[in-house]
């Protein structure tokens, strides 16, 4: 085989591994037939299997395989220099819609809708003002999410302690689920201490962590604290894991998951996760591309639905007055008789 040959073939099995599908034959559809609809997801440097984030927005684009008969694919981001050059191997297969995960991602995201205007993009926890039509952001309020996090912590915590281990505030989502999640859990209990770290380090490495995740729950609880509330992907599931792991020793630990309900995600996370702060993402993400594929795609900001996941083999755990009032507080919270506090 001739050195140039050797070459090609080289090129050409790197560029087939570039796009990871999941549907029947997704990479080698015809994005550009009218009869044919193309969904791509990029991650963002978390990867498509964190149980949380990623995993719930590419849960939605997979539903929309069964709902409307569409081919999916997805790719995986290792570096955020190459956003703009993940999301372009969708656009430049004309796919129909491109679901871009997200804050870090929102630049990008914009340049390429503007690049692309015949494709409607999909950017998960980003930002538009509404001047390009065909990009949408899925926005949720994630401190609504947290504050009933917190509001749960503060009423099972049995020491007065509660703990949040977070991914990196360079993520405004972020410093939402913490600033609600203190906030609600100050709002039950006004003299509760709070633990709360953020990653220190940056948006590489912030949300893939779980070994810091695992120290840090350890040492909020080695200091008194007895409920963890874990949000930032892999690096917060180390955290649950942590605290799960502890609850044979000590049966009044709890954790509590983010974004999705991790109860479904999370199994060894099990023995101690009592619920989950959800962004419902998986809903987001199939209504709009419902919509795209509809025509009837709405550009700017689309707020997605928040809230507490079911309380599981906790259910007979969690006391009724405390099941009560989370459904108060949610009530509040929603018709903004309650707030959280939180200005972005």
């Amino acid at each position: 085989m001739s050195k140039k040959l050797f070459v090609l073939l080289s090129l050409l099995i790197l560029l087939s591994l570039a796009l990871v599908g999941c549907a029947s034959g997704g990479s080698e559809a015809d994005c550009a037939s009218e009869d044919v609809f193309c969904v791509g997801l990029v991650t963002d440097v978390g990867e498509i299997d964190d149980k949380s984030f990623n995993q719930s927005a590419w849960e939605g684009v997979q539903a929309t395989e069964k709902d409307m008969g569409a081919i999916t694919n997805y790719v995986e981001t290792k570096d955020g220099k190459d956003y703009a050059a993940n999301i372009a191997l969708f656009a430049d297969k004309n796919y129909d819609v491109i679901v871009t995960v997200g804050f870090a991602m929102g630049e990008a995201t914009g340049i390429a809708a503007t690049e692309y205007p015949d494709i409607d993009f999909i950017g998960v926890d980003q930002w538009f003002d509404g001047s390009i039509p065909n990009v949408t952001g899925l926005l949720f309020h994630e401190d609504q999410a947290g504050f009933l996090a917190g509001a749960l912590a503060a009423k099972l915590s049995k020491t007065g302690m509660v703990a949040a281990v977070l991914g990196t505030d360079l993520i405004p989502p972020v410093v939402a689920f913490k600033e609600g999640y203190e906030a609600g859990a100050k709002y039950v209990n006004p003299d509760i201490n709070i633990i709360s770290t953020y990653h220190p380090g940056g948006l590489d490495v912030a949300f893939t962590d779980p070994e810091w995740g695992g120290a840090t729950a350890k040492q909020a609880l080695d200091n008194g604290a007895d409920v963890v509330f874990g949000a930032g992907g892999k690096t917060g599931n180390g955290a649950l894991e942590e605290v799960a792991a502890q609850v044979a020793s000590n049966p009044d630990l709890y954790c509590i998951g983010v974004d999705s309900d991790q109860w479904l995600t999370a199994p060894a996370a099990h023995p101690c996760l009592v619920s989950s702060a959800m962004k419902l993402i998986t809903p987001g993400v199939i209504d709009l591309v419902k919509m795209a594929k509809e025509g009837t795609f709405p550009g700017g900001v689309y707020y997605g639905t928040t809230g507490l996941a079911p309380y599981h083999d906790f259910d007979s755990v969690v006391p009724q007055d405390v099941k009560d009032l989370i459904t108060e507080l949610s009530a509040g919270l929603v018709d903004g008789s309650i707030s959280t506090g939180y200005a972005p």
